[in-house]
């Protein structure tokens, strides 16, 4: 399993819930009891989860610290536990839930197994379709630099970070029933007046650390030669981004597609 720092998930995650819980209408957060969040990172979802609902929420990660970061932010219980592996026993919880964790597994369909297992009603994904996002920016070098990373991106990672709206074909692989989908466009605008965390990003940008959080997949699917020419090209399109933050002339806009798939535990999903 692919493992992330607490700062790439709150970079990645920042905002995505705040104007789009209608996204989650299909989990009945209303009528929950128990609710177990697999994979929550530093428990963004988690929050969501326990604000929108009078259910008792459970934070579960294989990541110790990330664990550490949920409890602080959140206030919720945590586990350590693995996806394919959950320390819980049959019918614990009536919603099974997972943010950007499938995308990450060398088989979804094991954990997802999982979460019925340990579900009596509803199970949940929340996955990215990475290979349909899109971004436009007023440096038109990111444009390219950007299509450029995710294609050697996508030939060099070694899960389908592509999941996306084939989570319900998994979900009906594993047995459950009345599968449910709704797409969510998750939309992050970079645009004046700057706040902190963009000007970090610029300057990470500017000295190819953004580049290097995907050095290993990247240098699986591209040359030495050819690593080190994007790495440059990025570098001085950093500083163009940074050139432009100074003028407040910047604006970029990324738009991660969600794919929010539920389905139901029936008397035939689990062996």
């Amino acid at each position: 399993m692919r493992r992330f720092s607490a700062e790439y998930l709150r970079r990645t995650r920042e905002g995505m819930w705040a104007d789009s819980r209608a996204a989650l209408a299909n989990l009945d957060l209303d009528s929950r009891s128990r609710i177990l969040d697999v994979g929550c990172g530093t428990g963004e979802l988690s929050r969501v989860l326990a604000d929108e609902s009078d259910a008792d929420v459970v934070c579960v990660d294989a990541d110790r610290d990330l664990l550490r970061v949920a409890r602080e932010e959140t206030g919720l219980p945590i586990v350590a536990g693995d996806a394919t592996g959950l320390p819980f026993a049959d019918d614990t919880f009536d919603l099974v839930i997972c943010q950007a964790l499938l995308v990450n597994l060398p088989d979804p369909t094991a954990a997802v197994e999982e979460f019925a297992r340990v579900s009596s009603d509803l199970v949940a994904a929340v996955e990215p379709d990475n290979a349909d996002v899109s971004v436009d920016s007023t440096v038109s070098e990111e444009v390219t630099l950007e299509r450029r990373v995710r294609e050697a991106y996508l030939a060099g990672v070694e899960t389908d970070v592509a999941l996306g709206e084939t989570v319900g074909e998994t979900f009906r692989d594993c047995g459950l029933a009345d599968v449910r989908s709704r797409r969510y466009d998750h939309e992050k605008v970079v645009d004046a007046p700057y706040d902190e965390a963009d000007l970090q990003d610029a300057a990470r940008k500017a000295s190819g650390a953004g580049l290097a959080d995907h050095e290993t997949e990247l240098r699986r699917a591209l040359s030495t030669e050819t690593y080190d020419e994007l790495r440059r090209a990025w570098r001085a399109m950093g500083r163009d981004v940074v050139a432009q933050i100074q003028e407040e002339e910047y604006r970029r806009v990324e738009v991660v597609p969600f794919d929010v798939t539920v389905g139901r535990v029936s008397s035939t999903s689990v062996e």
